[in-house]
């Protein structure tokens, strides 16, 4: 567990839609495109499913565990765009 004022590690925040799809796009994947429930982003040979527009958040753990399946760390989410 972090300490106050010490730990640097910059923590992930819910983001909107748009948001997401901004910031996927920027760090390669194409589209989204729409496929079956949901739409996705490609890069290379990674598909990633995105959720639909519906929901006005993306929260942090649905965020975490499409950076995961997108092979996204962190640092390159947070990283400067």
């Amino acid at each position: 567990m972090c300490c106050p004022g010490r730990c640097r590690l910059a923590r992930l925040r819910a983001v909107k839609w748009r948001e997401l799809v901004e910031r996927l796009r920027e760090l390669g994947f194409e589209g989204p495109f729409q496929g079956g429930r949901h739409p996705y982003m490609i890069r290379g040979d990674v598909t990633l499913t995105i959720p639909n527009r519906h929901r006005d958040l993306v929260s942090v753990d649905l965020l975490e565990r499409i950076l995961r399946r997108g092979g996204i760390t962190r640092d390159e989410w947070l990283g400067e765009r």
